[in-house]
């Protein structure tokens, strides 16, 4: 708590000079601005590992720390102004409405409960995946990843080694499925808002994603099929009061197609209504799109049984976890999505150049890379946003003579945000569910070891056949 309020006397002192703020310029800065963003993910990686009792209960103090870590420097060096307008803009702009959707989504799914005796066979296993990897694109990849998270974990409450599931579903589920539409990833939907066109990526990615998730699948099943065996697992529960297979809470079917459709309606309904708050644009179908979020997670919580989430093992815990981490995730990485837009010109302007040939043209496949290997450690939204600026910004050029490019930028964003816990959002929220039920996940690096050792073959793959 006294980290918290340290914090916020911060943004309060800052806030006192936005009238003379300005946007932060990646071109004044240097690599260093970057160490509390790196000091961010290495306690991530390494405090669960070697102070697991402190982490458990400070890890939110430790997040308010490094945010200050870079926060009061900032404010020293260029004016508290400068430092309040970019930590209101990514409180108001980014960090409030991906908070508001994530407990919005994480709330509806936790009120539906799917009843009777899953067992966790391979070919179940493996049927649960592939749904998630479809629903993913349809109700995007937190949404499918909440709704099928639990379940799976009960399904496999008699095995012995789960970790490769739990794994593979972050994959399937939370990340390589939501490819497909501007609704299963936050990076596709930003494109969306930019002008790519709602059934782009499905054109144009639909083979990349149908090989990863495909190959995916096959070696989940063998894995799965390996230790099923191994394990010499029952084929049936014998408890003979188990429950007809249905589902409890449905009626948050309703509240989690108007978490959809709300999303859909800010991105497709443009009023003009705009308010400035300090430099930063607030519009009118984004204000309101959150606010109704915040009425579709209050009706879930009033129109759920308890029971249900009862059955359903509902908890904050994990929603805190990652709301907390991603507040410091947020903060911190602020100047070096900064020094990345700042393009050649910017300190990190070898990136700039890489993904250039000789000609002055894009190359696909270092776009694909790049900005994959960035999504894997930045979040994948406002890195998809710097490499679609990089590559011109336009989305009628970028559609059509770059679609390449636009596709390799796409897939990267999407595809490569398996490869850490803090790639994508859900990738934590899983990680956190799992391990509240008491279950073993990977740490940090063990989960890294396991995505270099399965993805990364598979993202050379793609590169041959595509980039």
């Amino acid at each position: 708590m006294r980290a918290g309020r340290l914090l916020l006397t911060c943004v309060l002192l800052a806030g006192g000079g936005l009238a003379q703020a300005a946007e932060i310029d990646g071109r004044a800065l240097v690599a260093w601005w970057g160490l509390p963003f790196a000091g961010m993910l290495l306690s991530i990686a390494l405090l669960p590992l070697l102070l697991p009792d402190f982490w458990h209960h400070h890890f939110g103090k430790v997040a308010a720390g490094w945010s200050l870590a870079l926060l009061l420097p900032f404010a020293a060096v260029f004016g508290a102004g400068a430092a309040g307008q970019a930590l209101l803009h990514t409180l108001l702009a980014e960090y409030i409405p991906f908070i508001v959707l994530l407990t919005a989504l994480f709330t509806v799914s936790g009120g539906i409960y799917v009843r009777g005796n899953l067992h966790g066979s391979p070919a179940l296993n493996t049927a649960l995946l592939a749904l998630g990897a479809v629903l993913a694109s349809l109700m995007g990849t937190t949404g499918a990843s909440m709704l099928l998270i639990r379940p799976l974990i009960r399904a496999n409450d008699n095995r012995k080694h789960t970790v490769h599931v739990f794994v593979f579903f972050i994959f399937i589920v939370s990340n390589a499925g939501g490819s497909l539409t501007p609704l299963g990833d936050p990076p596709l939907f930003l494109g969306f808002l930019k002008g790519v066109s709602f059934f782009w990526t499905l054109t144009h990615l639909w083979p990349q994603t149908l090989c990863l998730v495909g190959a995916l699948l096959a070696l989940f099943y063998g894995l799965d099929r390996y230790w099923y065996r191994r394990e010499g697992v029952l084929r049936q529960d014998p408890t003979p009061d188990t429950p007809r297979f249905g589902l409890d809470g449905a009626v948050n079917f309703w509240p989690l197609a108007a978490v959809v459709a709300l999303v859909l309606m800010s991105g497709a309904w443009r009023p003009g209504v705009v308010w400035q708050l300090a430099g930063t644009e607030l519009e009118l179908q984004n204000l309101l799109r959150d606010g109704l979020l915040l009425v579709v997670t209050a009706a879930s919580l009033w129109l759920t049984p308890r029971s249900v989430r009862l059955a359903n093992q509902f908890g904050w815990g994990p929603m805190q976890e990652v709301a907390k981490l991603f507040i410091g995730i947020f903060i911190t990485m602020l100047p070096v999505l900064a020094m990345l837009k700042a393009g050649v010109d910017g300190p990190f302007a070898a990136v700039a150049r890489a993904v250039t040939g000789p000609d002055g043209q894009p190359l696909p496949w270092a776009y694909f890379w790049f900005s994959g290997v960035l999504s894997a450690f930045l979040d994948n939204a406002p890195t998809y946003l710097v490499f679609f600026n990089l590559a011109g910004g336009d989305a009628a050029t970028l559609m059509g003579p770059l679609a390449a490019t636009l596709a390799a930028i796409s897939a990267g964003s999407v595809f490569m945000g398996a490869s850490s816990y803090i790639g994508n959002a859900p990738n934590f929220m899983v990680k956190a569910i799992v391990e509240d039920r008491g279950l073993r996940m990977p740490s940090f690096f063990g989960y890294m070891a396991w995505s270099c050792a399965i993805l990364l073959p598979l993202f050379a793959l793609l590169t041959v056949i595509w980039m």
